[in-house]
């Protein structure tokens, strides 16, 4: 099986499992347990497989996702999660939609990256317009200026669009809900935001410019 497939399926069956405990078969404080252990055991399997630079990717994007999730669903409170806290799935859920956006963002060329994201322009328009959605704007600014300066303008283009499908899932489920009044800020957005993605694009660039690092370190280190 392919990573793509791999991640695709883990998450939406991931998903499924958590919020609804198997269709029911598992009691509501087990529910997460089955996927918190196999989404860990997969991120440990291609973690014992891999080079050394995706290992730094790995522990890179729990080291920035971890932190992020607790600060926007504990501190913040952009979004409330199913049991209140994080499930202990979610870091390594992550890394698995960090990668999965990666193989997608390579089926298309740099040049489409911007025109990906046009569709989002006149739905960002109509939820301003409602005033249902008014943090889309900001967020648009985002993922476009994003995708416009930042070092990986496919990846980003990408994962506007897969972190959208997985939101919509885990809303619709139930295993998260964003709150309609965005806490500190007096705006309004869907649930999920139309681009929460920008969340995340922010987070890839993160961990691009940790791992830049380290590799830049690691060169001169042998040089030396």
């Amino acid at each position: 099986m392919s990573r793509a497939w791999l991640y695709s399926l883990t998450i939406v069956i991931g998903l499924w499992i958590s919020a609804t405990g198997a269709g029911g078969l598992l009691a509501d404080n087990y529910a997460e347990w089955p996927v918190n252990i196999w989404c860990w055991a997969v991120f440990a399997y291609i973690y014992r497989q891999t080079d050394r630079k995706e290992r730094i990717e790995m522990l890179t994007v729990l080291a920035f996702a971890t932190p992020m999730e607790l600060f926007f669903s504990e501190v913040w409170r952009i979004y409330e999660y199913q049991r209140g806290l994080m499930p202990l799935f979610v870091p390594a859920g992550h890394y698995f939609l960090f990668d999965l956006g990666r193989i997608l963002a390579q089926k298309f060329s740099v040049s489409l990256a911007m025109p990906i994201l046009l569709p989002f322009v006149p739905m960002v328009a109509y939820g301003v317009f409602a005033g249902t959605d008014t943090s889309g704007v900001l967020l648009l600014a985002l993922v476009l200026a994003f995708t416009k300066f930042g070092p990986q303008p496919r990846l980003y283009a990408a994962m506007a669009w897969v972190a959208l499908a997985m939101e919509i899932i885990g809303t619709q489920l139930g295993n998260w809900t964003w709150a309609n009044e965005v806490p500190w800020t007096g705006l309004t957005a869907w649930n999920p935001p139309l681009l929460v993605g920008a969340f995340y694009c922010l987070g890839d660039l993160l961990v691009n410019m940790t791992v830049v690092r380290f590799e830049e370190k690691a060169t001169v280190g042998v040089v030396e």
